[in-house]
């Protein structure tokens, strides 16, 4: 019994088994079995939020908390102001309450924790990532080349509206999944995390081998938003090796480089656009050419309307319907610009009171921008709340990082940072800031959760009060 409890208090072991279900639930044929086991993870997430503040207090060392709490708050009060009399709205609001909280203070929290390793931790996950995706990955272009195809109730398997879908449910997950395996390389192979981590080196073979195959998983996929995500994160790699240095910069030296990254930033996105191209129509070929079988032959014919497979969008309206959800967003923001209308009555109130435009089966209450999305759920009280935390949090990351860190810097900071600053452009055109359980948020606020162990590394907490009146309140809360 003790043990059981030991392990119903290890925030480490919720947040690996979390992460590993999430996956499981964007996968064809076992999505509905691990939708089953969140639930059970869900409630252990919500015992160890309760626990964590209760009985560990983590609150008194939360970085920023006091931002985190009025937030929270602002949910709380838009909760109760928007009380309907639909049941489902009501408990979708209390599970994203319950969900924001397990974001907060199990995994942006970890550096509230102490006796554990985070790095380990960290390895472990990405380490998981990389060998599974890879599998998945094997299988999923083995199943292409055979020329297997069927659609299952909503799975569409290997071919979704002409893209690459692999074994997963959605060419869009797909894609974001290829790229979280893409950084999951990339974090092992920095020598500095290895030695934290105490593990040693993943074969260079099998990363080589889980690059090619995400790489092209990412450009078959087609998913515009999962490849701009990618390119920020080379972008942003490129930004920290460019301007990190322990001396000062001039102001010369500033420009000059500026001008250097944009001129890198535009021959990264053409030359990511143009192999991304020539690599679709080349597998567009290939698996048309290896189609010896008629009967394959038919079958890709029937899948793709009688031509062949091109591994792009079929529709080719360049803000796939974003526009329109946007305007709904302003007309859903104008009902309750001050406080918003909470997350769970988005659909509702956009059937209800406007033109319907949202839909429970495919949009699930969100706007597909985690912005706006906030915007909407919390008014400006709650959307300036959010902000001005992640604005705080981001100036000492990235003070620490570029005044601390090298370019040949061998930790593991320098992606952390990169890849959560692509997650801010990428949550422009996806549900995948905040409002949402999924592997896609929860990965997101794990990137956070690593980041800021970095800045207990760097900004120790020393017992720093700020006097308000007759109050004390430590400065790391503010």
């Amino acid at each position: 019994m003790t043990g059981f409890k030991e392990l119903l208090r290890n925030p480490s072991k919720f947040r690996t088994s979390y992460l590993v279900v999430l996956l499981f639930c964007n996968l064809a044929f076992l999505q509905i079995p691990a939708y089953v086991c969140l639930v059970f993870l869900f409630v252990w997430g919500v015992y160890l939020v309760y626990h964590k503040i209760v009985h560990e207090h983590c609150f008194r060392c939360l970085r920023f908390g006091l931002w985190i709490l009025a937030f929270i708050g602002i949910n709380i009060l838009t909760l109760l102001i928007n009380i309907t009399s639909s049941f489902i709205s009501f408990s979708y609001n209390i599970v994203m309450l319950l969900h924001i909280s397990i974001c907060f203070f199990v995994f942006y929290g970890i550096h509230t924790e102490k006796g554990f390793n985070p790095h380990a931790e960290l390895y472990k996950v990405c380490k998981f990532v990389i060998y599974s995706t890879t599998i998945l990955g094997v299988i999923g272009f083995i199943l292409m080349m055979s020329g297997i195809q069927f659609e299952w109730m909503w799975v569409k398997f290997i071919i979704f509206e002409n893209r690459y879908t692999g074994v997963y449910i959605n060419p869009n997950i797909l894609g974001f999944i290829s790229v979280v395996s893409i950084v999951c390389c990339h974090l092992v192979m920095k020598p500095a995390f290895l030695i934290k981590a105490k593990r040693t080196r993943i074969s260079k073979i099998w990363i080589a081998f889980c690059l090619l195959v995400d790489l092209f998983s990412l450009i078959l996929c087609d998913s515009n938003a999962s490849f701009a995500l990618f390119i920020c994160y080379v972008i942003f790699t490129l930004v920290f090796i460019t301007f990190s240095s322990s001396a000062r910069i001039k102001k010369r030296q500033i420009a000059i480089k500026t001008f250097a990254i944009l001129l890198a930033a535009v021959y990264v996105v053409f030359t990511a656009f143009m192999v991304r191209s020539v690599c679709q129509r080349g597998f567009s070929h290939l698996v048309k050419a290896n189609k010896v079988d008629k009967q394959a032959v038919a079958t890709i014919n029937e899948i793709s309307g009688g031509e062949a497979i091109t591994f792009s969008h079929e529709n080719k309206n360049i803000d796939s319907g974003r526009i329109k959800l946007i305007k709904e967003s302003f007309k859903l923001f104008q009902i309750s610009p001050v406080f918003g209308i909470s997350n769970g009555n988005i659909i509702q109130y956009s059937q209800k009171y406007l033109d319907g435009t949202l839909s429970l089966s495919y949009h699930n209450s969100d706007i597909h921008n985690g912005y706006l999305t906030i915007i909407v759920s919390t008014g400006i009280v709650g959307f300036l709340l959010f902000a001005i935390w992640g604005l705080k949090f981001g100036k000492h990351i990235v003070f620490n990082l570029f005044k601390r860190q090298n370019a040949g810097s061998q930790d593991i900071l320098p992606c952390l940072f990169a890849f959560c600053c692509g997650y801010l452009v990428y949550s422009l055109f996806e549900k995948a800031l905040l409002y949402d359980v999924s592997f896609m948020v929860m990965w997101f606020w794990y990137m956070l959760g690593m980041t800021s162990v970095y800045l207990n590394k760097y900004e120790p907490l020393m017992g720093s009060y700020l006097k308000i009146g007759k109050h004390r309140i430590p400065r790391h809360l503010i």
